[in-house]
């Protein structure tokens, strides 16, 4: 009977002991750094209100611009000013007559503008005339009568041309635009007559 086949024991490979093992460096995390939106040309996105405008949408559109000049964007911007501007006079002759179909479509659009450039506040408010013109709450949910919906409209339709100087007075300075106010409003055809032709002394003393 032959003798059984032993196997060798294979040495195991020692561990290091726990204090030899390298552990990860714990070096202090390098600062934040805050990049401003736009730091040149016109002024830092650090001038504009964020209760004003959102500034991750507006940064977003500084991006487009060359890095010497806002021509873009500006064009964006003065561009939104005409829509808002010739929407507000649709809301007036919409609201005049009562329309609440087309101040629910205005309100969308204007809406999807003020978005797009940010303007905050123009843009909730907004989105609320879109609500109302249909005869719903704020939350697009609740039921109004036409009454209190041409009642809330015509409030909202005050606030947020209030709301929107405000940003486009932030957003022309941002451009360093001098911010020339709203135009006078149009005269009577019996205001013009009046400054056009003024009573003469003649006049005065031939109907006294």
């Amino acid at each position: 009977m032959s003798a059984p086949l032993i196997t060798p024991p294979v040495p195991s490979t020692p561990t290091a002991p726990p204090h030899a093992i390298p552990l990860k460096s714990h070096l202090p995390a390098p600062p934040l750094v805050t990049i401003q939106g736009a730091d040149a040309a016109s002024g830092s996105a650090g001038d504009l209100s964020p209760t004003i405008i959102d500034m991750d949408i507006f940064s977003q559109l500084l991006e487009m611009d060359d890095e010497d000049d806002r021509e873009f964007s500006k064009s964006i911007v003065w561009n939104y000013f005409d829509q808002a501007v010739t929407t507000f006079k649709e809301m007036d002759a919409a609201l005049s007559t009562k329309n609440l179909t087309e101040l629910s479509t205005l309100g969308h659009f204007l809406k999807g503008s003020s978005a797009a450039v940010g303007v905050i506040k123009v843009r909730d408010h907004c989105e609320h005339m879109q609500h109302y013109g249909k005869c719903h709450g704020e939350d697009g949910v609740s039921k109004l009568t036409e009454e209190e919906a041409l009642e809330k409209l015509t409030v909202t339709l005050t606030d947020v041309k209030v709301q929107y100087k405000e940003a486009a007075k932030a957003l022309k300075a941002f451009y360093d635009e001098e911010d020339e106010g709203e135009d006078e409003e149009e005269a009577t055809p019996a205001e013009t007559e009046a400054k056009a032709d003024p009573p003469t002394t003649e006049k005065a003393e031939a109907s006294a």
